[in-house]
C-alpha cells in the first residue's frame, strides 16, 4: 500500500538547509500580502532589470521550481532525480515568439534543440511543447472562432476554418503546422516523446486538431505525440471519450496527459466580460469527479490510450495505482505515467517511484525573464488550490522535525 505520508522518501533527495529554504519560500506564498505584493511587482522588476532583481528570484523561487538557466544546468537536477528512480519532463520556458516569425522559428529550433539533449540523457524521455511558442496567438483565435461556428468532428471543423482564411493566413497557418512537424518528426527519431501544453479554451480547438493529426501520423506503433487535456474544464471528459473513438477509427495510440488546468481564474474572468457561459467546471467536487473518471477511462482502455496522470492530488494518484492493482498490471505499465511540477508534491512523486511506479518531475527552464509567467502561475497556484500551500509546508515542517530526532 502506497502511503504519500512517508516524508523521509519524499525529501531524502533534499538537504536540510534546502529543506529550510524551501519552508521560507512556501510561507511567503501562503501570506496573501506578500504575495500579492510580489506578483505585482516581479515582473515589472524583471522587465526593467532592476539591481539584484535577478539575483534573488535565481536564489529564491527560481530554484524551488525551475531546473536552471541553460540546458546543460538542468543535467545537475535530472541527476540527481535519477538517483531516487525519477524521470525528468523538460519544458523550455518560453510563451510565445516575440519576435514574430523570427521568434517562432528560434523557439521551434529551441524546442528540437532539447529532444536532440534529451535523447543523449538517461533520465529524460518527454519533453513538452506550447503552441503559442510558435504560432501567432491572435492567429490561434482566429482559428478557434472559426471552429467554434462550424459543425462536425474536430478535424472536420478545422478544415472548415482553414478554407475562411486569407491567402496569406493560409500561408501563416502553414508554417506553423511545418514547424510542429518538423518537432515532431525529430522526436520520432530521436524517441522522445512530445508533450503539447494546453492552452486557454479560445485558442485550444486548433491546438487540439493539429495535435490529433500529428498523434495519427506518429503514433502509429507507440505513444510519441501527446495532448492534454484540462478537466477543470467541463467538456473535457468528453472530449476524451471522442479521442478515444477517433484513434479506435485511425488506429493509432491516443497519448494524453491529463491535468486538472492552470488558468481557471483567466477563464472565469473572460466568460463574464464577454457574457458567455464559463467553461470551466461548476465545483472542485465535480472537477474531481471527471478528473478521477478520467484516470479510469484511461486505464480501462490501455490498448489504445496511453496516459500521463499528471497530477497534485494524492486520492488521483493512489486512484489509478489501485486499478493497476486491479487488473494485475504492473505500476511502471508502458503506457502509464505519473507527473508533478519540479519543487511541489514531493511526498507523491517520490513515494510513487518507490512503489516502483513510472514517475518524473515536470522540469522547465531557460532565462529569469522567460520563466517568469510561469513562477508567477506557481506562485498564484500555491496560494488559490485549497490546501496546497499549507500541505507543503506540513510536510516539509514533519521532515524537518523527524530529522530534528534522529
Amino acid at each position: 500500500m502506497i502511503s504519500f505520508e512517508n516524508t523521509e522518501y519524499a525529501f531524502d533527495y533534499k538537504s536540510t538547509p534546502d529543506l529550510k529554504k524551501a519552508h521560507f519560500l512556501f510561507a511567503a506564498m501562503g501570506n496573501s500580502m506578500v504575495l500579492k505584493a510580489g506578483l505585482a511587482i516581479t515582473p515589472a522588476a524583471v522587465k526593467w532589470n532592476l539591481p539584484f532583481t535577478k539575483s534573488i528570484l535565481r536564489s529564491t523561487i527560481f530554484s524551488q521550481f525551475v531546473g536552471g538557466e541553460t540546458l546543460e544546468q538542468t543535467a545537475v537536477v535530472a541527476d540527481k532525480l535519477e538517483e531516487y528512480n525519477v524521470q525528468v519532463i523538460l519544458d523550455y520556458g518560453v510563451e510565445g515568439g516575440g519576435d514574430g516569425e523570427a521568434g517562432f522559428e528560434h523557439s521551434t529550433e529551441e524546442f528540437i534543440k532539447v529532444i536532440n539533449y534529451a535523447a543523449t540523457q538517461r533520465n529524460i524521455p518527454y519533453m513538452s511543447v506550447k503552441v503559442t511558442g510558435i504560432s501567432r496567438f491572435s492567429l490561434l483565435e482566429k482559428m478557434d472562432s472559426l471552429m467554434n461556428v462550424a459543425e462536425g468532428s474536430l478535424i472536420n471543423r478545422y478544415t472548415n476554418a482553414l478554407s475562411q482564411l486569407s491567402v496569406s493566413e493560409k500561408e501563416e497557418w502553414e508554417k506553423v503546422v511545418g514547424r510542429l512537424k518538423r518537432i515532431c518528426e525529430k522526436a520520432k527519431e530521436k524517441n522522445i516523446a512530445v508533450l503539447i501544453d494546453a492552452e486557454e479554451t479560445w485558442i485550444q480547438d486548433p491546438v487540439d486538431a493539429i495535435t490529433m493529426l500529428m498523434m495519427d501520423e506518429y503514433n502509429k506503433t507507440n505513444a510519441v505525440i501527446y495532448n492534454t487535456l484540462q478537466l477543470y474544464r467541463h467538456d473535457r471528459l468528453a472530449f476524451l471519450h471522442k479521442s478515444h473513438e477517433a484513434a479506435t477509427q485511425r488506429n493509432f495510440i491516443l497519448a494524453i496527459k491529463i491535468v486538472r488546468g492552470a488558468y481557471m481564474e483567466k477563464e472565469r474572468e473572460r466568460a463574464d466580460e464577454k457574457g458567455y457561459a464559463s467553461p470551466i467546471q461548476p465545483s472542485k467536487e465535480s472537477c474531481d469527479k471527471d478528473y478521477n473518471a478520467a484516470v479510469e477511462f484511461c486505464i480501462e482502455h490501455l490498448d489504445r490510450i496511453a496516459v500521463i496522470v499528471a497530477s497534485h492530488n494524492e486520492y488521483s494518484n493512489l486512484l489509478a495505482t489501485q486499478l493497476l492493482d486491479k487488473k494485475n498490471l504492473p505500476h511502471n505499465h508502458s503506457h502509464v505515467h505519473f507527473s508533478q511540477l519540479y519543487g511541489m508534491s514531493d511526498n507523491i512523486t517520490f513515494n510513487l517511484a518507490k512503489s516502483g511506479c513510472s514517475v518524473s518531475k515536470y522540469l522547465p527552464f531557460g532565462p529569469i525573464k522567460d520563466v517568469v509567467p510561469y513562477l508567477m502561475r506557481r506562485a498564484q497556484e500555491n496560494s488559490s488550490v485549497a490546501g496546497q500551500t499549507g500541505r507543503e509546508l506540513g510536510l516539509i515542517k514533519k521532515e524537518l522535525k523527524r530529522r530534528k530526532g534522529q
